[in-house]
């Protein structure tokens, strides 16, 4: 198969699996070789004491278009490392979308960029993270 079924395959697997990501109304988009993108809206249990999106949610929201890029290459590919900086406030209702691209992929080992912005392309947050391939394979035969 060519890589981007491959890769659309693999997230649709995982996605099938995924019971947090679908539980926060995350959605998976664009997905291709070393790439995905992960969207969602900003909900009133997501909202800290300033009235603004918990910091962990954003980082859900990366770590998980993170997850589902790294994941692309049909082998099982876990995070052993995470860092972001959030730059601006996101607010309930707010359309949050995760880009995230491979930067490096070198033996077992990957580097991802994760952009999160509002759907109207205000910056909210920068993500990196660190994958580790292990030797399982993502898909089941057959």
């Amino acid at each position: 198969m060519d890589d981007d079924t491959l890769a659309r395959r693999c997230a649709d697997a995982m996605w099938a699996r995924d019971r947090a990501s679908q539980a926060l109304g995350i959605r998976i988009s664009d997905v291709a070789p070393g790439r995905a993108t992960a969207s969602f809206t900003i909900t009133e249990v997501m909202v800290n004491g300033h009235a603004i999106a918990h910091g962990g949610y954003v980082f859900t929201l990366a770590d998980t278009a993170f997850a589902f890029a790294c994941n692309t290459y049909g082998v099982v590919t876990v995070a052993f490392g995470a860092d972001v900086v959030f730059v601006a406030p996101a607010r309930l209702g707010a359309q949050l979308v995760a880009r995230a691209e491979e930067r490096a992929r070198y033996g077992r080992n990957g580097v991802y960029d994760v952009t999160v912005r509002t759907a109207d392309g205000e910056l909210v947050a920068e993500f990196r993270g660190r994958s580790r391939a292990t030797s399982a394979p993502l898909l089941s035969e057959g």
